[in-house]
């Protein structure tokens, strides 16, 4: 099998195919990692997906000049936003002053990536995706914005922002703004649609999922907990226990405090603000160049100082890569085979019979929920 990067260690970032014009390659996924496969059938050897590859070439990386935390002066778009709502106030006002926006939806049972240009648009893109998207196509859409002059603000994970970086070279990089989000890393959809099959959902079904509200994280199909509100599930222990990511995931080469984009966004854990605003949400930014400073300062937001320290303490990503788990691999060689559920519980017994004993008593109405 000959793959454009290291065998196991391709994040899914799609530039390679979206380069190669003999589409001769393909992302094959094992659940536990992904490969771009390369048909040497129809390759000719230009060695474009290899140049392109942020794996094998990551983009450059600068240095934070101003840390931040804060939250959108609009109260929808706080109360709406997984933190404090710093990216839909920073997209908000790219478009007020003529930008487009790319970034994460969910849309007909996938994770991809849409524009948007009108502010009507920008719902679309609210919360955190737990899940690895799919930015097949957009990078040639947008090259082909920024050759005609338009400005393009891209939101996404660091390993897509230094793709782009890469597809698009320097010469179109005027116009081009990026902001990348704190990333401990994605599962496969695959991982997701097996979660969601032991409680009769497919997510081609679905038409709006969410994976946490501010700092509940849980799995929400219709703004309804797919277990009962207030219980985290095992895909979320999952998760947040670094069991469920794609292998590359853990040798991130994105995780430390030089950043590949503009503007980095994350949730200011462990902040000193007063509780209220911590349970209205506050996010964390690290600005990295003037075009992210420009971003910022455009956009009607309350910044504060951060202790840096103590945002590096609360946000390990911003030092180095999730671990990976004890029994990962035992994990993956019996999903499928087994329930998922099950075997969550097997990998993590205390926390996932702390929150089955939660949902009993809340059933049996002896505690109250805490939506």
């Amino acid at each position: 099998m000959k793959t454009v990067c290291e065998k196991d260690q391709c994040a899914g970032c799609m530039a390679c195919i979206d380069i190669c014009s003999q589409n001769a390659i393909s992302i094959v996924d094992s659940l536990k990692a992904y490969n771009a496969v390369i048909d040497t059938r129809k390759c000719l050897n230009c060695n474009l997906c290899h140049k392109v590859c942020q794996k094998n070439f990551p983009a450059k990386s600068e240095h934070p000049i101003q840390w931040y935390q804060g939250w959108a002066e609009n109260d929808t778009l706080r109360e709406k936003g997984s933190s404090g709502g710093i990216a839909s106030a920073v997209a908000k006002s790219f478009i007020e002053n003529g930008g487009i926006v790319w970034s994460c939806t969910f849309k007909n049972g996938e994770f991809g990536f849409e524009n948007a240009k009108h502010l009507e648009e920008l719902g679309k893109f609210i919360g955190s995706k737990y899940v690895k998207s799919n930015p097949r196509g957009v990078y040639k859409q947008i090259k082909t914005s920024l050759k005609e002059g338009q400005k393009i603000l891209f939101i996404g994970l660091p390993c897509q922002v230094s793709a782009l970086k890469n597809y698009i070279g320097e010469k179109l990089n005027d116009n081009l703004y990026t902001i990348d989000l704190i990333c401990h890393g994605t599962p496969s959809p695959q991982v997701l649609e097996l979660f969601l099959k032991q409680y009769g959902y497919s997510l081609r079904n679905l038409k709006n999922i969410q994976f946490r509200i501010k700092a509940k994280f849980m799995v929400y199909i219709d703004s309804k907990g797919v277990i009962t509100n207030g219980v985290s599930d095992k895909y979320s222990i999952a998760f947040l226990n670094s069991l469920t990511y794609t292998e590359n995931c853990y040798q991130c080469m994105y995780a430390k405090t030089d950043r590949v984009s503009d503007l980095t966004l994350g949730d200011s854990w462990g902040s000193e603000l007063q509780s209220k605003e911590q349970k209205s949400g506050i996010s964390l930014a690290l600005c990295q160049t003037s075009k992210g400073m420009e971003i910022l300062q455009e956009a009607e937001l309350h910044l504060e100082t951060v202790n840096i320290e103590r945002a590096i303490q609360h946000n390990h990503q911003l030092l180095f890569s999730s671990k990976k788990p004890n029994g990962r691999d035992k994990f993956f060689s019996k999903l499928g085979k087994k329930g998922f559920n099950t075997l969550v519980f097997c990998q993590f017994p205390k926390q996932c019979l702390r929150q089955d004993i939660k949902q009993i008593l809340i059933r049996a109405k002896i505690i109250k929920r805490n939506n």
